[in-house]
């Protein structure tokens, strides 16, 4: 009785475990669905109030606004292009170690370029701008190397393995379709018989046919049967149709004394 106890409270107490453990993977992937879902509107908030402050602000505010925008967009870029990319293409890690140290000086600058929207004094904000323009324009365009490379490299491998699938299926196509040859061979060999056979047939008649005054042995030998035959059917027609003519004679009937004489018939 004791062991059934200890089981029982064994498996109660597993499980509790078990369900502790769901309920914490759940609610943790509930948070982070929750944290990226918060992140992308809070970047999509402020993508839209740097895009406003770039068209309604004019001078280095507006400026700024403008170098914050164009370097968050080319950033974001890279770097969903780059980890979709890795997920099949392994060389891929590499470029997202580098992408990662050029986040840095990325996320550096933003910040920096943060802090000056809210710069009152004008003249040091305008003085700063061409090292900020140019700083910006250096990471945008490292940023877009690396996300056209990765395009790029994909692109081609897509083309290699389409090339490699097109050259397949022409084999395949190929060996589908053996079935005419195989049904083409055949075919010479009747051919090649009749041409075989056919020498020694124009060689006994010759180029236009038999050759005049010839004729076979055994067409000579029915045809003279054929005449005898057609001889002894005439000559016994005129004998049968005399001993068995087609009508008899009338023979006249005997004439006794006691018989009168036929009168003669009147014409009145």
């Amino acid at each position: 009785m004791e062991a059934v106890i200890a089981v029982l409270a064994l498996l109660f107490v597993l499980f509790v475990t078990l369900g502790v453990y769901a309920t914490v993977k759940v609610v943790g992937a509930a948070k982070r669905s929750a944290d990226r879902h918060l992140t992308q509107a809070r970047r999509t908030v402020e993508d839209h109030t740097l895009k406003v402050k770039s068209f309604a602000q004019s001078g280095p505010a507006g400026e700024i606004a403008e170098l914050r925008l164009k370097l968050r967009t080319s950033m974001r870029a890279t770097q969903d292009a780059l980890e979709a990319g890795a997920a099949e293409d392994q060389s891929l890690k590499e470029s997202l170690g580098l992408f990662e140290r050029l986040s840095a000086h990325g996320h550096e600058l933003d910040a920096e370029l943060r802090r000056l929207e809210s710069e009152p004094d004008r003249g040091t904000l305008g003085k700063r701008l061409p090292e900020l323009r140019e700083r910006t324009h250096r990471i945008a365009r490292s940023a877009d190397s690396l996300r056209w490379a990765a395009r790029d490299r994909a692109r081609h491998f897509a083309a290699d393995d389409l090339d490699s699938l097109s050259t397949q299926i022409d084999l395949e196509t190929g060996a589908l379709r053996h079935w005419k040859t195989t049904d083409q061979q055949p075919a010479a060999g009747p051919a090649a018989t009749s041409a075989a056979s056919s020498p020694s047939r124009s060689a006994a008649h010759g180029p236009d046919g038999p050759a005049p005054g010839r004729t076979r042995p055994d067409t000579a030998r029915s045809g003279t049967a054929r005449s005898d035959t057609a001889r002894s059917d005439t000559a016994r027609e005129p004998a049968s149709e005399q001993a068995h003519p087609a009508i008899a004679p009338a023979t006249p009937r005997p004439v006794y004394p006691w018989q009168k004489k036929p009168r003669p018939e009147s014409t009145t």
